[in-house]
């Protein structure tokens, strides 16, 4: 096979792994955590062996969908960060964008954070943990590497700068976790408080290269 035979291999598969993946966030979109690997492939309109082959089980899927899932959150999330406006609003408005993401498509949410229990819909279930906390610790790293070039913390900035982003993560995730699931406030009211929250060391660092910094 020459090189470019390969490439156009490469091509399709990169295309028909885009098409499986859309079929299987339609059914997630429908049934949530239950979504299974049947559903899913009756969906693309192929047999679960086929599924199988792409993804290996539902853990494979699953890690495939937090991955395209988190890509866009990031950059909605970076874009957020970067919009021009005093850093106040830009906090919230990064807040608001991660609580607007999950509130806007809570059965994905709810798939990616709160898998089926074991066995239903004749699925073997899986540690969600395993793969979600990878999930969370790769927004932490890269809020982190955020605050590390927008703010100026000192000496520490590098490892101080880590903290806060795991810590801000942690914040919404448990904190999104909880309203979502309980509604007590509107998004509106968890932003500002949240933010609130936040708003003590963060407000009185220095940016590092002048102007409005993070």
């Amino acid at each position: 096979m020459d090189t470019t035979q390969r490439a156009e291999q490469e091509r399709s598969a990169d295309r028909r792994r885009r098409e499986l993946l859309e079929a299987a966030d339609r059914v997630v979109l429908r049934d949530g955590p239950g979504a299974s690997m049947n559903a899913i492939a009756a969906e693309a309109g192929i047999t679960k062996p086929i599924l199988y082959r792409h993804f290996g089980d539902k853990g494979g899927l699953y890690a495939a969908l937090a991955q395209r899932h988190t890509d866009a959150l990031l950059g909605s999330l970076r874009a957020a960060l970067d919009a021009p406006a005093e850093r106040r609003e830009r906090v919230e408005q990064t807040l608001d964008t991660y609580l607007a993401a999950i509130e806007a498509r809570p059965q994905v949410y709810r798939f990616l954070m709160h898998p089926a229990e074991a066995g239903q819909q004749g699925d073997q279930g899986f540690d969600v943990g395993r793969h979600s906390a990878p999930l969370l610790r790769r927004m932490g790293e890269e809020l982190g590497k955020v605050i590390e070039e927008r703010l100026d913390l000192g000496p520490d900035t590098a490892r101080l700068a880590r903290v806060w982003g795991h810590g801000i993560v942690g914040m919404m995730h448990a904190a999104g976790d909880w309203w979502l699931g309980e509604r007590p406030c509107s998004r509106a009211e968890l932003v500002r408080s949240l933010a609130d929250l936040l708003w003590g060391r963060l407000a009185a660092a220095g940016d590092r290269l002048g102007g409005p910094g993070f």
